[in-house]
């Protein structure tokens, strides 16, 4: 059933907007909107066949059709004789399109063309889902925002979001992420920025960009689609977001800690909780507390300050937004046990540049106490991957740990770089989670902080997952 929120979807809106032929059914069906999982497709959507490197949804046809879903897209490759008569046996309207990823994306942006909303687009190589967390408190003091599900930011993601856009949002907030050179150019195509920002650039999916320098150049082109009155934020304190600020069209709005930001920090205190700055904006200047610790997360409050600054919500109204703001979970989540062990939750995802940040968040909080930290692959850093993690090593080694403990294929050259800057080699562990984990059981002391860091593709979630069943209920004291 179509709500009053809702736009119905016509056979026509599909074709004007993929560029589809109509296969078989009728001109007159409506669909109130799309899915791309045949397990929780509802009766008024529309089923698009996705195809990737396992899947192929095409196969789920006969699903849908038992289901009594009346509508579906597929590859034009797929239409053949016995398809039609399955299909026309069965009432089924269907478009075929020349690809159906291509298609998801252009009927996202004919959705967000016809709507009558704004969008703000974040890129970055660490803190994007954070700071998209942020403007979305921020943005919802004054207006209806739509944020993404979890980590909805890729070529699909970002597609099913905007699909989700009904008549009683006036801003989305999205985060765009990318592993490859013209992702960010695709996504920003489909989401037709009015505000576009970047947060940072370090080494992350360097296996498919190379470089720095490709990943700059990738970030870079959200700036093509960028609205013609958009306006544009950058981080004055990364020299790389800098030379993409000369690209630019507009001038750019800056935050950072940078005297020559126009949104900026002074003042800053760390906690074990919280840390505090003074907030300043070109209208004025507030005293602001995050409820987590980190310096890092300065730099994103920063830059969700500035979306509220173009979007002219009251400062006071951002310094309340930013002091409720709630950790995503497996970002910098810090859990107590009654014996007093303190774990850190870090485990969404990892490059060199979030590990780093996650290591000095972890000595600043432990103060005098003993610190470890349990680290998985960073993975997609390509040609570096090995020079990386023994980057890292050294790192911690610098970072005055008890112990470190390494799993994965690159955690003999994290093991090396912590022996080279000095670190003991019976205070490292190279194994198995289950190691790490039997490790920790014999070396945890009352009042030890843990850090437990790795690429989602390391799932080292299970590490905390198994500390918390070992060491009974916890606090999350963020």
């Amino acid at each position: 059933m179509i709500t009053n929120q809702q736009t119905a979807w016509s056979v026509p809106d599909i074709i004007d907007a993929t560029g589809g032929v109509l296969f078989t059914g009728i001109q007159t069906s409506r669909f109130d909107g799309f899915s791309i999982d045949s397990r929780a497709i509802r009766q008024e959507q529309c089923f698009i066949c996705l195809t990737g490197d396992v899947h192929d949804s095409h196969k789920f046809i006969p699903d849908i059709i038992r289901q009594g879903i009346t509508g579906i897209i597929i590859h034009q490759e797929k239409a053949d004789q016995a398809l039609f008569k399955t299909l026309e046996g069965a009432g089924i309207t269907c478009v075929t399109v020349k690809d159906t990823l291509t298609a998801l994306g252009d009927l996202a942006l004919f959705h967000r063309l016809r709507s009558d909303l704004s969008v703000v687009a974040l890129t970055g190589s660490n803190g994007k889902t954070s700071t998209r967390t942020m403007i979305t408190d921020i943005v919802n003091r004054r207006f209806k925002a739509l944020s993404p599900f979890g980590n909805f930011n890729n070529l699909v993601g970002v597609p099913l979001t905007l699909l989700r856009i009904d008549r009683s949002h006036e801003w989305a907030i999205l985060e765009l992420g990318m592993n490859c050179p013209g992702e960010i150019r695709r996504l920003s195509q489909i989401c037709s920025p009015d505000i576009g920002l970047i947060t940072n650039i370090g080494p992350a999916h360097l296996e498919g960009l190379g470089s720095l320098e490709g990943i700059m150049n990738a970030k870079g082109e959200m700036l093509e689609s960028l609205s013609p009155k958009g306006k544009l934020i950058l981080n004055a304190d990364d020299p790389m977001v800098m030379r993409i600020a000369k690209r630019a069209t507009c001038e750019p709005i800056l935050f950072g800690l940078s005297e020559d930001a126009d949104i900026r920090a002074t003042s800053l205190e760390n906690s074990a909780t919280t840390v505090s700055f003074q907030l300043h904006v070109p209208n004025g200047d507030t005293h602001a507390t995050l409820p987590v610790p980190g310096m890092f997360n300065v730099s994103n409050a920063l830059a969700a300050a500035a979306v509220g600054y173009c979007l002219e919500i009251p400062l006071n109204e951002i310094k309340t937004a930013l002091g409720s703001f709630m950790p995503v979970k497996g970002r910098m989540n810090i859990l107590r046990t009654v014996h007093g062990l303190h774990l850190i939750d870090d485990t969404y995802n990892a490059n060199p540049g979030s590990v780093k940040a996650a290591i000095r968040t972890l000595a600043g909080l432990r103060k005098n106490q003993r610190g470890m930290v349990a680290l998985g692959d960073m993975l997609e850093l390509g040609r570096t991957s090995r020079e990386l993690h023994t980057e890292i090593g050294r790192f911690a080694a610098a970072s005055g740990l008890a112990k470190l403990y390494v799993t994965g294929s690159f955690a003999d050259a994290v093991e090396k770089g912590a022996r080279d800057g000095g670190m003991a080699a019976a205070d490292i562990l190279c194994g198995s989670k289950d190691d790490i984990l039997d490790a920790l059981r014999n070396a945890i002391q009352p009042n030890d902080w843990v850090l437990i860091k790795g690429s989602r593709g390391m799932r080292m979630e299970t590490l905390v997952q198994a500390l918390q069943a070992e060491y009974g209920q916890m606090e999350d004291t963020t």
